[in-house]
């Protein structure tokens, strides 16, 4: 991948609503129990927002934690992307109201749909605005309240998610050693069938009979995204490590969406990565959508285990179905 300059990721910023839902609260209400959940999905709890809470206050939130972590001021954005399935109203775009909840005068944005791979696509869309010369600062916010479209008479979905938010700045790297080194993306809309909220949009419109049927909520047919995933996961990351002449031995760490721990676990069996370059939080967070890849970087440097120079391969895959991977030499 050619560009004028490099872009970088140069600060990052989260928010995790403080309402902790274990596996046992939920066996209070549907039928499940804490180990079941565990053995298929690697889930221990979540965060809940409280009802009525929008995505676009978690996406502030954590805009405004970046703010005080890179040590610049609101005005100083000049584009923000929101992925978010889960946006506040079909429009006006969250990141309109986001801009205005922190005051980002300076900056225009939009939303980008691409589910579980949202944040990643929203990232390279990002980063071509700093490597053209566009722009110098570019916010990437993934944020979903993913409890707004959970139907909790459905225990194979309701035990999955959470809500939570994730911002990155990314910025010129004055190295172009150092930043978003390549990117792969992919979509397959036959899969678009068993993974997707039926209502709302255009084809089936609000209405009685749609609320009646829960075509608002989220509908997922476990068995085959879970089989594409686990191998589009891995095939993705390792394209994008292969066509820059790597391999799994030269990856450091491999921080994927968080949708499922065995999803995870198959995609680093099949790179050849130990347990160590392996990130996974999704016991403590659940899949928080559009977050999940930003928290767990988050995770990764609390942890001493994202460090400036380390190679790292982002990767997710998605409704849709939405695949992608970024491979990122890391600034800071």
């Amino acid at each position: 991948m050619k560009a004028t300059r490099r872009a970088k990721i140069s600060a990052l910023g989260r928010f995790v609503p403080p309402k902790v839902v274990t596996n046992h609260d939920l066996a209070k209400r549907i039928d499940t129990n804490h180990d079941w959940v565990v053995e298929r999905t690697g889930i221990v709890e979540r965060h809940w927002v409280e009802p009525g809470t929008p995505t676009s206050e978690l996406a502030a939130q954590a805009l405004g934690d970046l703010l005080k972590n890179r040590g610049i001021e609101a005005n100083e954005i000049e584009l923000i992307i929101v992925a978010t399935v889960t946006p506040d109203m079909l429009f006006p775009a969250t990141a309109c109201i986001v801009q205005n909840k922190v005051r980002a005068t300076r900056a225009w944005g939009f939303d980008l749909s691409a589910a579980c791979s949202g944040f990643l696509y929203a990232l390279t869309v990002g980063a071509q605005f700093v490597e053209s010369g566009a722009h110098d600062k570019v916010v990437v916010v993934g944020a979903d309240v993913m409890t707004s479209i959970t139907n909790f008479d459905d225990r194979s979905t309701c035990v999955l998610f959470g809500d939570a938010a994730g911002a990155v700045l990314l910025e010129p790297s004055d190295d172009e050693s150092f930043g978003i080194l390549d990117y792969l993306h992919e979509v397959d809309g036959s899969g678009g069938e068993f993974l997707c909220m039926p209502g709302g949009g255009s084809l089936h419109p609000a209405s009685h009979e749609t609320v009646d049927k829960r075509m608002h909520y989220v509908h997922q047919q476990g068995q085959p995204v879970f089989k594409y995933a686990v191998r589009k996961m891995g095939e993705i990351s390792r394209g994008v490590l292969q066509r820059n002449g790597y391999s799994g031995d030269d990856l450091d760490l491999f921080i994927a969406h968080q949708a499922n721990a065995r999803i995870v676990n198959a995609a680093a069996d099949k790179l050849g990565l130990e347990e160590s370059k392996v990130v996974k939080n999704i016991h403590k967070f659940g899949n928080t959508t559009a977050a999940t890849i930003p928290l767990a970087i988050g995770d990764a440097i609390d942890d001493g285990r994202l460090k400036k120079g380390k190679l790292v391969v982002f990767a997710a895959v998605g409704a849709g179905y939405t695949v992608g991977a970024a491979l990122a030499r890391w600034a800071y």
